[in-house]
């Protein structure tokens, strides 16, 4: 077990054990965690579950949302023991199930102790969480999907977004307040093109381009719903002076605007106690916007990683920062190259669940995002 901790305000402290990584950030009337689970060698989805879950009621906390990667659903089975083993399911749960291969599966959960958690429903589905403190309202919603498989898949992206709006609209925030979005579309490479038309206009018809431009992930992957795409966001609304999002430029890529994909590289919020960044789904993407290094994995993961260890680094942050990332392989065979990335760069340990999931781009082999905070100093 390792654990260390940040500044005398708030607090980061950091514990890790086998297939499980806890970050909490500790502020002065509340704590919030972001946990890992990763399987060890033959472990059972069960027993992952049950990890995550015993880190939760460990620290007496309530779950904002939670994301699973990797793990078959057809019937309906693991999602069932999912919510008895955290004694029910308040909170959006995201279930992509491509992969599964190589142990390239896991969990992500954000849960806070000290503040009241909301749950936002759609019909009978929990698909979001709203809670505020003394500097902003929040809203992370996930696991959003269209209601009938039937309708095109543009009509389906279209009413992600309009479920999008007007759970916003409903509970006093706009699109406008949206930092980072996540797209999860299933056979992504056929339709990433209307996707993105789709996109573009509802940000015209939202004047986003007038204001932040969020960060994003746009991958392949299939819902458990058979549905063309599964949504989530993350909003919020300032109460106090102080509080502030901005758009952070990647050193090393140009605007993803330059080649039709509606999104930031990174984005970054800034609080009185702490900043928090998130970086958006990154590839191995030349300044020109051409795709680099065409069917070289290792070269792919190497120019990826510098792209977001630029953008970090030029928000004083490091790969230690991270709270949470999750890094995408096209073929389950090349996982093996992040690792070996890691180890041959001495990077410090952090929380990242490695899936496989096609990338927006059939060349591109390889993709990362990463969350990071950093205590005020």
């Amino acid at each position: 077990m390792r654990a260390d901790k940040d500044t005398d305000d708030v607090c980061v402290h950091r514990a890790s054990s086998p297939g499980l990584d806890v970050i909490t950030l500790d502020r002065r009337s509340y704590k919030e965690y972001f946990i890992t689970a990763t399987p060890n060698n033959g472990e059972s989805v069960q027993s992952l579950f049950q990890r995550a879950a015993d880190s939760v009621r460990a620290n007496n906390a309530q779950v904002i949302s939670q994301e699973v990667f990797g793990i078959s659903d057809e019937d309906g089975t693991n999602l069932e023991m999912l919510q008895e083993i955290l004694g029910g399911i308040d909170a959006p749960v995201t279930w992509i199930q491509d992969g599964h291969e190589k142990n390239l599966f896991g969990t992500h959960l954000w849960a806070v102790s000290g503040l009241t958690i909301r749950p936002v429903k759609i019909g009978e589905r929990v698909v979001g969480s709203l809670f505020e403190d003394d500097y902003a309202q929040y809203c992370r919603l996930g696991g959003l999907l269209p209601s009938d498989a039937r309708q095109s898949r543009s009509e389906q992206a279209s009413e992600v977004f309009e479920q999008m709006d007007s759970v916003l609209q409903n509970n006093g925030m706009e699109f406008g307040h949206v930092v980072r979005t996540w797209f999860y579309n299933y056979n992504i490479l056929d339709w990433y093109g209307d996707f993105n038309r789709v996109r573009d206009a509802f940000f015209q018809k939202k004047h986003v381009y007038e204001g932040l431009l969020p960060a994003s992930t746009g991958v392949g992957g299939r819902n458990t719903a058979g549905m063309a795409l599964a949504g989530g966001l993350f909003a919020m609304k300032p109460k106090i002076e102080g509080v502030s999002a901005f758009t952070v430029r990647s050193p090393l890529q140009d605007s993803a605007t330059q080649y039709g994909s509606s999104f930031s590289r990174a984005v970054e919020v800034d609080f009185p106690d702490h900043r928090r960044l998130w970086v958006s789904g990154s590839a191995s993407i030349e300044a020109s916007g051409k795709t680099a290094h065409v069917g070289n994995p290792k070269k792919q993961v190497r120019l990826t990683m510098e792209v977001v260890h630029a953008i970090l680094k030029s928000r004083d942050m490091g790969w230690a920062d991270t709270t949470r990332a999750l890094a995408y392989f096209k073929y389950a065979e090349d996982s093996p190259n992040f690792e070996e990335f890691r180890t041959e760069f001495k990077l410090p340990r952090f929380p990242v669940v490695v899936v496989q999931n096609d990338v927006c781009r059939d060349e591109l082999l390889f993709e990362i995002e990463v969350d990071a905070v950093r205590p005020n100093k």
